[in-house]
């Protein structure tokens, strides 16, 4: 039988609040320790041999997701100026290339297709061959991506690492001089940098020690960046800050953002090295989002807040005089979570939550021939996801949109504002015969020990599952951040549900699917909602006879990783495994070190126990690493990354070395060359799926064939 690796105590003390505890696993923190590194290589064999009798199932899973996969494909071009802009994907290669090709007219707002067995589109220019950039790297990623008004001059960012420290570099698109490189290299930026609209200047964020964007940079092109200009800088740790243009093209955009504040401040953009203005001072508590729209020919702000209006509403203010008097569009409905606008020349999309799922409205600009009338799009399916895509263009006549289900492959229309059709323009392929009507997707309500009712959607196919036999499930969580796990179509989980599984999504308090209060009532000092609302959910399906305790497998990441690992030590005997990505299970020391990557910032979602006694003790009481005890744990698998700078490896590290000391049986993955969001490439990426899902498919007790 495998041993385990024994991870050495070095016992190190904290004391807060009169309260001392002693952690055997600290040490683990020293990501360039030799020690260190060599007891994650140890843990990764023992991981790779414990899981050696699942490499047959988990190769079968990678070639079901490949076969399936289009793997040479084109998304929708995406009109912006006079070009279409798009990405293409080949088969046998890793990472997208980017693209554009011209538009045939002023006129021209049908996105170009591929004639025949063409596999580019007329007239293309590559922009960036991610594959060519990412030639002979273990990780890559693309932060930034921006064109020129004039479409002269390619801003892209690139991370090597995984820790989101992006070198921005530009390249000539002019035809004499195509795929030439500037002289302007700018490295260790944050994400999402961009030009101004002359295309002189460019905007750019930094970060400090704590990975923090803090400082808002203005660059001209050709210049050192030793004579960059700051622009903007935000003191207060609590605050993310990030650079942005309205559609109008006529305003830049500084937002500086807690999780629970924010402040705006807006800058002309034919004056780039000019003062950036407060729209509305920051006020504890608020929030809000700023779109320009030009009504009856007068600058207005469309203002998305919650001030005074927990789900939020929309006001209209002017351009010139923001603080002064607020005009209301959509007052404030408790029954509907108001999310954002997008304002065009001719009309506005509205995006909203009601019942669980999301909503778009459009309404015209208000003039003499229209009125101003919302119309919210209707869909068919009980349970769906809707959203406005790519629209970077000011006149467009038309909305993109996403649309998918739990059956539903992601499917893109272009609706057209002023008839009202929805134009299909492509549905993500399925190969290999795929058919929907094979799948049932419904929704489940549990009820809490408080009497909330809790939804739960759930897929699976109609002849391999009946209601009421108890079937192999998986149950997913997250209910942090008011971030909200809508029904989404995955090639992936077909591998699942072919094997005759249930997949089902817990929309538990924390997450922002019921509204904001949804959200409120699962965080700092209501945490346990969120904990205890999946272990309602897990018993809602055991009792109405979906699953049973030895073919459930719960699976969380992140903040939903905390989720897995505080329901691991307070119902395990309602799982039969738990797989935690990326997970935040030692959120107490986390919190307690403002040092640390994004700490002061989570102070909101979480309190903060280094000066509230109350939350101190709150936190103790629901951390995984602090709570693990002398219990029969289900199956653990843990998976985490090296360079993660948002959920450190050593969290997860320290988990499983606790876990292990009370008998479970517990597996620790360390991707290392990795960040937050795992591996980079898409096979890499599919494969790394595979091996979870072949565990899951173990630890439920699925038949590894689907027979």
């Amino acid at each position: 039988m495998l041993t385990p690796p024994v991870t050495p105590k070095q016992p190190t003390e904290r004391t807060h609040h009169g309260d001392t505890v002693v952690d055997d696993y600290e040490w683990l923190r020293a990501k360039e320790d030799p020690a260190v590194l060599a007891h994650l290589h140890e843990e990764n064999a023992y991981t790779k041999a414990r899981t050696e009798k699942l490499g047959l199932l988990q190769e079968q899973i990678f070639e079901e997701i490949k076969n399936r996969t289009q793997e040479t494909d084109l998304s929708v071009p995406r009109r912006e100026g006079e070009w279409w802009y798009y990405t293409r994907t080949v088969e046998g290669s890793q990472y997208g290339i980017h693209c554009r090709a011209p538009i045939s007219s002023p006129a021209d707002w049908t996105p170009p297709v591929l004639e025949g067995d063409a596999s580019v589109l007329p007239g293309e220019q590559i922009l960036l061959d991610d594959n060519a950039e990412a030639a002979e790297q273990e990780f890559y990623s693309l932060g930034s991506f921006d064109v020129s008004t004039d479409g002269s001059t390619l801003l892209y960012a690139t991370d090597l690492e995984g820790d989101e420290r992006y070198t921005i570099r530009l390249r000539s698109l002019a035809p004499d001089a195509a795929g030439d490189e500037f002289g302007d290299v700018i490295p260790n930026t944050s994400s999402g940098a961009l030009f101004d609209p002359s295309g002189r200047y460019l905007f750019y964020a930094t970060v400090d020690d704590a990975w923090r964007p803090d400082t808002i940079w203005r660059h001209e092109i050709g210049t050192p960046q030793s004579a960059d200009v700051s622009v903007f800088h935000e003191p207060d740790e609590r605050f993310w800050i990030g650079v942005g243009l309205t559609r109008s093209r006529q305003y830049l955009v500084i937002e500086a953002g807690s999780n629970v504040t924010t402040e705006i401040h807006l800058l002309p953009a034919s004056d780039p090295t000019g003062e950036f203005s407060v729209v509305w001072p920051r006020v504890d508590g608020v929030e809000y989002d700023v779109e320009h729209a030009i009504v009856n020919g007068h600058d207005r702000l469309l203002i998305v807040h919650n001030d005074g209006a927990v789900n939020f509403e929309l006001v209209s203010v002017a351009a010139s005089d923001p603080q002064g008097e607020r005009r209301m569009l959509l007052p404030h409905d408790p029954a509907v979570r108001l999310e954002s606008v997008d304002a065009f020349r001719d009309f506005v999309s509205v995006e909203y939550r009601r019942d669980g799922l999301p909503r778009v409205a459009v309404a015209r600009i208000p003039d003499a021939t229209h009125d101003d009338a919302l119309h919210e799009l209707g869909w068919d399916e009980p349970l769906f996801a809707v959203g406005t895509g790519s629209n970077p263009e000011w006149n467009q006549p038309t909305l993109r949109l996403g649309y998918t289900s739990f059956v539903t492959p992601s499917t893109v229309y272009d609706y057209v504002v002023a008839t009202g059709e929805r134009r299909l323009l492509k549905q993500q392929p399925v190969l290999g015969h795929y058919d929907a009507s094979l799948f049932e997707q419904r929704r489940e309500w549990a009820t809490a020990a408080d009497g909330t009712r809790i939804p739960i959607s759930l897929v699976y196919r109609r002849d391999l599952v009946t209601p009421g036999e108890p079937a192999p499930t998986l149950l997913y969580g997250y209910g942090s951040y008011e971030h909200s796990i809508d029904p989404g179509f995955g090639i992936p989980r077909l591998s699942l549900l072919d094997r005759g599984m249930i997949f089902a999504v817990a929309h538990v308090r924390g997450g922002g699917e019921m509204g904001r209060l949804w959200y409120e009532h699962g965080k700092k000092l209501h945490k346990r909602n969120t904990f205890t609302d999946f272990v309602d959910a897990a018993k809602h399906l055991i009792e109405a006879g979906y699953t049973s305790p030895s073919q459930l497998v719960a699976q969380g990441g992140s903040a939903g990783g905390l989720l897995m690992g505080a329901v691991a030590n307070i119902a395990p005997k309602y799982f039969s495994g738990i797989l935690a990505e990326v997970p935040f299970v030692d959120p107490l020391t986390s919190i307690l070190d403002p040092s640390l990557p994004l700490t002061v910032i989570e102070w909101d979602e979480w309190g903060n126990p280094l000066d509230d006694e109350e939350v101190y003790h709150y936190m103790k009481s629901y951390s995984p690493v602090e709570n693990v005890h002398q219990v029969h744990y289900p199956r653990i698998l843990a998976v985490t990354s090296l360079n993660d700078t948002r959920v450190l490896y050593v969290e997860p590290a320290k988990w499983v070395a606790r876990l292990r000391e009370v008998g479970a049986d517990a597996l620790l993955k360390v991707e290392m060359a990795a960040g937050h969001g795992g591996v980079s490439g898409r096979y890499s990426a599919w494969r790394e799926r595979a091996f979870a899902y072949a565990w899951v498919i173990d630890a439920a007790g699925a038949h590894p064939s689907g027979e």
